[in-house]
């Protein structure tokens, strides 16, 4: 269930004072809403909203659908996200950013407007239609131009600065986990989106700004996603989207598509991701990395996968492996896609063997990430490692090589110390849930005990 949680101001706090009501006067267009649907009166007092709001009391069920009735709400949401969660449904912070029209200017305003005042965790913000037009604004965005007369002027020095600190995080990012690089991330899109505003520069200079912007929103969004934050990571992906195209660089949106992707079939949507993902190969001719390619194929190996479509799986991350071919050194390709390898992509194959039910063919391809010769770095992926060797314990498990599960969980725990992540930590908790069908044996005890 979703909550909203208490470093958070509470969702009716915050309609309320968007809708420009005192409680008094929320809670009667509450309780004539109530009558209106056949309920029956309602008592409006003010007192009733401090409950709620501040003694954590739950409304009778016929006010939460009165509520929801109100503010345009499914019944159907009011059970699926609870008290106080189905009302963030009814909060609209996500105009400016999925309104704003697709040129520079409204770029600037979606990198400047990516906060939200209330944590929507879980909550995916865009809609089937959105995807379709964020997709289609995309590859008729409004490019860059260069900008006078307003003040100081900058040039190459102050992107290439940027670019450096990016890089940086990135890396931080791989090691220490979202929870502790996503405030920094954001502090970069603000600092760019400040001389964007405020600053004289060069359309080259300007392009180089807004893709630094794209970049910057773009790892905020992954590092969100990383801690469970999807209304927040899809803000952010937009933003990185919009900023990408205002760049007038394909690639870097068709990264920004990709990342936005993992989010989308992650949270049980993968029609949704392979939209996306169909965008961005739709351009696969302006796209300049070899890599980012093959990034694109193995998210949708992993859509399709997610999906149940074993064919389409397996022919996307074939599709994946030959575009990696065509790849040149890493130094000689974006430097946002340093990781993507022939690891990489076996790691990818064996979550989808994992999730099509192939366990055979998973192992298969986990032990070919780490034994290939270009493989996936264990040493710089710190994240990256927890999450699948919790994949390949899984595996392991499901053939009934419980002594091998083992294994691998122990190694799991050794690895999650100092890493900051939902995703990580959720892999945790995956593998002790399946392990607890095994709890009889000593050593599975001794394992659920430890990693408790």
């Amino acid at each position: 269930m979703i909550t909203a949680t208490a470093a958070h101001i509470h969702p009716l706090t915050t309609l309320m004072a968007q809708h420009q009501l005192t409680a008094a006067a929320y809670l009667k267009r509450v309780a004539d809403r109530h009558r209106a649907l056949g309920f029956g009166a309602m008592a409006h007092r003010r007192e009733k909203a401090t409950r709620w709001i501040r003694d954590g009391v739950t409304p009778e069920r016929t006010a939460l659908l009165a509520m929801a009735s109100l503010h345009g709400i499914r019944f159907a949401d009011v059970d699926r996200y609870g008290w106080p969660g189905f009302l963030l449904l009814a909060l609209d912070d996500d105009r400016t950013v999925l309104e704003s029209p697709w040129t520079t200017a409204g770029t600037v305003n979606s990198l400047t407007d990516v906060g939200g005042p209330v944590d929507r965790r879980g909550f995916l913000i865009a809609s089937t239609s959105t995807l379709t037009a964020a997709v289609a604004q995309w590859a008729t965005a409004e490019p860059a131009f260069a900008v006078t007369g307003r003040g100081r002027r900058v040039g190459a020095e102050a992107t290439a600065l940027f670019d450096t600190r990016l890089d940086a995080l990135r890396h931080l990012d791989d090691t220490v986990g979202a929870g502790q690089v996503y405030d920094a991330a954001a502090l970069e899109v603000r600092l760019v989106t400040g001389l964007l505003k405020s600053a004289s520069y060069s359309e080259e200079t300007g392009r180089r700004l807004f893709a630094a912007g794209a970049e910057a929103s773009r790892l905020a969004g992954w590092c969100a996603y990383d801690d469970g934050r999807h209304a927040a990571a899809e803000r952010h992906f937009v933003a990185s989207l919009r900023a990408a195209a205002s760049a007038n660089d394909p690639t870097l949106g068709a990264v920004s598509l990709a990342f936005w992707a993992n989010l989308r079939y992650n949270a049980d949507d993968p029609r949704g991701a392979l939209h996306l993902i169909n965008g961005a190969l739709a351009a696969r001719s302006k796209i300049s990395s070899p890599r980012v390619t093959a990034m694109l194929h193995a998210r949708a190996a992993r859509a399709h996968s997610k999906a149940g479509e074993a064919t389409a799986t397996w022919h996307q991350v074939d599709r994946a492996f030959d575009a990696y071919s065509h790849a040149d050194i890493p130094d000689a390709d974006l430097p946002a896609m340093y990781w993507i390898n022939h690891g990489e992509l076996h790691q990818v194959a064996a979550s989808c063997a994992l999730t099509l039910g192939e366990h055979h063919r998973a192992l298969e391809h986990f032990d070919a990430a780490l034994t290939h010769e270009d493989p996936y770095d264990t040493e710089r992926e710190t994240r990256g490692t927890v999450i699948y060797r919790g994949r390949q314990a899984e595996a392991h498990l499901a053939l009934g090589d419980v002594d091998s599960a083992l294994d691998i969980g122990h190694q799991v725990i050794t690895a999650m110390g100092g890493i900051d992540s939902a995703r990580a930590t959720g892999t945790l908790t995956e593998l002790r849930g399946q392990m607890t069908g095994h709890q009889h044996i000593p050593a599975v005890a001794d394992f659920l005990s430890y990693a408790a």
